[in-house]
């Protein structure tokens, strides 16, 4: 059936299955797949049950239908039907035919077209005939190919030479039938003949030598063809990428030689050839297995650049080593097969003397001092270049102006350079590895012929991570200039080392490091700067960047007893290499250190104190009210004032008035009538806060002039005095004055209590309080008081101003 096309199939269920259901279910399946159409069920009247489906389209090629009895919850398969789907055959097309002399038959083959996806039998059908192939006659019988084969072959016995025959091809399945168009042809104008088989043939022996561009070959024709007139056709290709096939014009079968001319010198070509029946019809042969030869060697069209090196080994003789390279010409320029460098005398008709005949591109010589020129060709079988005189310039020119190198990427390097004035007729350029290692080759030099360029690309002899000097010098007339050179690398590494760090000096939160910079090496690029790193245990870290002429660093801000790991990393434009790690701790908190810190702040606090007291004692303002400076009489002088003897000595008074004596208490005599203005226990500081009008004098007491007294008491000064107390006294009034005491606390005699003893002054006895007692009332008006002698202090006192002091 074609693919595409519905399908109806039915299966019918009989009743001799009487252990079925009453009705049983029918299923199908497309293959694997249960169909879930079940189709169309209908009862029979003999108790068969039939169940038809239909499939709208089958896309399938090849499959099955299967019929299943639902019984017992499982499919019983009933029957199934394979499904073929596909096409009708195609026409086939291109029937050809070819007589092979070999096989002895007639092969035909045929294109059969799309696949129709059903067994196809193709068939080759043919049949006897005569003239325009209108008739037919005897048929012969058919030839059918192997199982997927589209050509069939026709024995020789069925065939009829020399006369026509009509071929055709059957292409035939289930769906139906098609031909191909007929062929009509004679067996023998379809004869395909064996290609020939070519040798080379030696060449001409009355040749010296062969012409280097030509090449001699033969051939043998197929020997079943041997008395058939044909022709044939030579193809040739050199072994080189990519080279097409060349074709040689028809060749006479009369000839089994030929020279062919015009090829390239030294250079190996690959030959072919093929022959077909002429002038009668036929089909060309194949070609025959690709013949190999190789042309000669032609003289070698070169041009030879030169370079040298020369020192003078004395004063008669120098060495030079000469280097050269050959440049080709032409395309076909000749295999070298070696050099002969030759010097001559010039001048002179001499012998020529061979210095080098080598296959290497270099040569190291000796020649006299004078020798200015030598000359260098190439050879092989052949023949030999045109020869190269080299001549040794002097450096007299001038040298390049400026000469820049760089790495443009591992294997190559980029060079430029400023012309000198004049412009040079050319240049020559060395290259190689600084310092020549001993495993490395001979410098790399390459020729510039050309004197305006300023830059050119080395690419030869170049390898990665490698310092190269590079050598430039220019070529002038008849003279070269000097040299110049600069030192690259070929990629440029990182620095291959880093400063080492050294702790210089350390601190609790500080550190002073430094380092040594690495010498510059020739080539490499100049340090940019420097990077800090320093990291704690608690991996918290900070950086510093440095320029590159810094030889030290502070680190600040760091913690006491803390480690820290240090190190430096140097960067260039090629990259950037770490040091090693410095490790280092800071220093700890010492317990001196404490105590001299505790120990100045006390010092400062010492100081002010001193200070403020020092102010406060100095100050006159200040000093009174806090501590009235009150001497100690009974560590004073008064204890000599009065002698053991006092009752019976007459004091001198002239002598109390000696103005060298100091002046110890100051005594304040009131009149009678200013002393009811006071109060009974008031008492007055001074002079000025009495303001009374009355005489007031100050009295000077004295020591005894006649006592000598060893004993070495304090002078106090003027300003050292101490209000005692006060005397009151009246020049009318007969008695004892009254006696008004200080308020101040400072001990007069030491003792516990500064009133004077009992036996010394009675007028204390009644005031255990250690305060006066007031005199009585009827004592106010006359002013009644006891001699002034009671007290034995102002025994020594001289009293000025009140001359009628009664008892004195």
């Amino acid at each position: 059936m074609r693919l595409g096309d519905p399908v109806t199939a039915s299966c019918t269920v009989t009743q001799s299955c009487s252990h079925l259901d009453p009705e049983p279910q029918i299923l199908w399946k497309l293959g694997a797949e249960l169909l879930q159409h079940r189709g169309r069920q209908q009862s029979h009247p003999d108790g068969s049950q039939k169940s038809t489906i239909t499939l709208p389209h089958l896309n399938s090629t090849h499959t099955f239908l299967l019929c299943y009895l639902n019984w017992s919850n499982s499919l019983q398969l009933l029957d199934q039907a394979e499904l073929w789907a596909g096409y009708p055959p195609a026409m086939p097309s291109n029937l050809s035919c070819l007589m092979n002399l070999t096989s002895n038959s007639l092969i035909c083959q045929w294109e059969p077209g799309p696949d129709t996806h059903l067994p196809t039998n193709f068939t080759l059908k043919s049949f006897k005939s005569r003239g325009d192939c209108q008739t037919q006659e005897d048929p012969i019988k058919d030839c059918v190919p192997a199982a997927g084969q589209s050509s069939c072959s026709i024995p020789r016995k069925h065939l009829l030479l020399y006369q026509n025959m009509v071929i055709w091809v059957q292409a035939e399945n289930a769906l139906g039938t098609s031909l191909s168009p007929q062929l009509c042809l004679d067996p023998m104008d379809v004869v395909k003949l064996e290609p020939p088989t070519l040798m080379a043939l030696d060449p001409n022996p009355e040749m010296a030598l062969p012409q280097p561009d030509c090449l001699w070959l033969r051939w043998e024709p197929w020997k079943p063809s041997i008395y058939m007139d044909q022709k044939c056709e030579l193809r040739y290709r050199p072994q080189l990428r990519e080279a097409s096939w060349a074709q040689v014009a028809p060749l006479p079968s009369s000839t089994t030689r030929y020279e062919l001319c015009g090829l390239r010198p030294a250079t190996t070509y690959a030959l072919q050839m093929r022959c077909i029946r002429w002038p009668l019809p036929g089909h060309w042969s194949t070609w025959s297995p690709s013949l190999e030869l190789q042309t000669t060697q032609g003289a070698p069209i070169v041009r030879l650049d030169t370079w040298w090196r020369q020192r003078q080994l004395d004063p008669k003789t120098k060495q030079v080593q000469l280097f050269w390279k050959p440049t080709p010409l032409e395309e076909d320029s000749g295999q070298i097969q070696g050099y002969l460098l030759s010097w001559s005398t010039p001048g002179h008709a001499g012998p020529v003397l061979l210095l080098c005949n080598t296959t290497e591109l270099s040569c190291t010589f000796q020649l006299p001092s004078g020798a200015g020129e030598v000359t260098l060709v190439a050879y092989n079988r052949a023949g030999t270049s045109h020869p190269t005189p080299v001549v040794f310039l002097e450096s007299k020119g001038p040298a390049l102006a400026r000469l820049h190198a760089m790495a443009r990427d591992p294997q190559c390097l980029w060079v430029c350079w400023e012309a000198p004035s004049p412009v040079p007729q050319g240049y020559v350029i060395e290259w190689g590895l600084s310092p020549p290692s001993p495993s490395s080759t001979n410098m790399t030099w390459r020729l510039e012929p050309n004197g305006s360029i300023t830059e050119t690309l080395l690419q030869e002899n170049i390898r990665p991570f490698q310092l190269y000097e590079i050598t430039v010098t220019p070529l002038y007339q008849s003279t070269m200039g000097h040299p110049k050179n600069v030192y690259v690398y070929s990629q440029e590494m990182a620095p291959p080392r880093t400063p080492v760090l050294h702790l210089k000096h350390i601190g609790k939160t500080w550190a002073q490091l430094e380092w040594v910079p690495e010498p510059s090496e020739l080539g490499k690029s100049p340090l940019t700067h420097y990077t800090v790193f320093c990291t704690n245990m608690q991996d918290q870290s900070f950086s510093t960047i440095l320029n590159a002429s810094f030889h030290g660093f502070v680190l600040h801000g760091l913690k006491p007893s803390t480690l820290y790991h240090v190190h430096l990393m140097a960067t260039s434009q090629a990259g950037a290499t770490n040091s090693t790690s410095l490790t280092l701790m800071t220093l700890a908190q010492g317990e001196s250190e404490l105590h001299i810190f505790l120990g100045v702040f006390g010092i400062l606090v010492l100081l002010i104190l001193l200070c403020g007291t020092a102010w406060l004692c100095c100050s006159p303002s200040r000093k009174n009210p806090l501590w009235p400076n009150v001497p100690d009489p009974a560590h004073s002088s008064l204890g000599s004032w009065v002698s053991t003897t006092m009752a019976e000595e007459t004091f001198q008074l002239p002598s109390l008035r000696d103005p060298s004596m100091t002046s110890i208490t100051k005594i304040t005599v009131l009149e009678e009538e200013e002393k009811k203005q006071l109060g009974p226990w008031e008492s007055s500081d001074s002079s000025e806060t009495c303001g009374l009008p009355t005489l007031v004098q100050a009295y000077v007491l004295q020591k005894d002039p006649r006592a000598a007294s060893t004993q070495s008491q304090p002078q106090p000064g003027a300003s050292d005095q101490v209000f005692y107390g006060q005397v009151l006294g009246s020049s009318t009034t007969p008695g004892p004055g009254p006696y008004i005491r200080c308020d101040s606390t400072q001990p007069l005699l030491g003792g516990l209590t500064p009133s004077p003893k009992s036996y010394e002054n009675l007028w204390f006895q009644t005031s255990p309080l250690r305060m006066p007692v007031s005199p009585s009332q009827n004592q106010e008006d006359d002013c009644v008081f006891g001699p002034l002698l009671d007290f034995p202090l102002l025994q020594g006192l001289r009293v000025h101003g009140v001359e009628g002091l009664a008892g004195f």
